[in-house]
């Protein structure tokens, strides 16, 4: 099933949902077609378009600033799928300073490893090892989710993304 990118009324990205009830926002007049996919689906009486993007009709408040959720998916996409330390493949995720050691669990303490360098480092300091860090991790910018969200953006809802993908 298909997806559709859900704006605010100031074109914001709010959400990713399912292409049927990017549908069912836009018969109850919620929210306004801004780009189909090319699909249609069909009921007894209508035929609509399956929206890719679409834009509600009213304001959606956000109260928070939005981050995109610290698990292994989003730690490989961040990464591509490899080693921070070795640049092999990835199996499984590393804490830069061990939680047995007093590192939290953030963004900025977790990469992507394979499992030799994540057994050979067992639960040490990078300083009480030889290994290196490829790039320094950091957290993933604004509307990172998306793409974790939908593991590839479609064209169409980039001029939406493009703030936050430039940035």
């Amino acid at each position: 099933m298909s997806r559709a990118l859900v704006l605010n009324t100031t074109y914001e990205p709010l959400c990713v949902v399912p292409a049927r009830r990017a549908v069912v926002l836009v018969l109850t007049q919620k929210a306004d077609l801004v780009s189909d996919s090319g699909d249609v689906m069909h009921s007894q009486r209508i035929t609509i378009h399956v929206p890719s993007v679409i834009r509600l009709r009213s304001f959606v408040r956000v109260p928070y600033r939005r981050r995109t959720a610290l698990n292994r998916r989003a730690v490989f996409a961040r990464d591509g799928a490899r080693c921070q330390y070795c640049s092999a493949p990835a199996e499984s995720i590393d804490h830069v300073v061990p939680r047995s050691r007093g590192g939290e669990h953030v963004w900025e303490n977790v990469v992507a490893a394979c499992r030799r360098c994540n057994t050979s480092k067992r639960d040490r300091l990078l300083s009480e090892t030889t290994m290196k860090l490829h790039r320094r991790p950091v957290a993933p910018r604004e509307l990172t989710w998306i793409t974790v969200a939908v593991g590839r953006v479609p064209d169409d809802w980039e001029p939406y993304l493009q703030p936050a993908l430039s940035a």
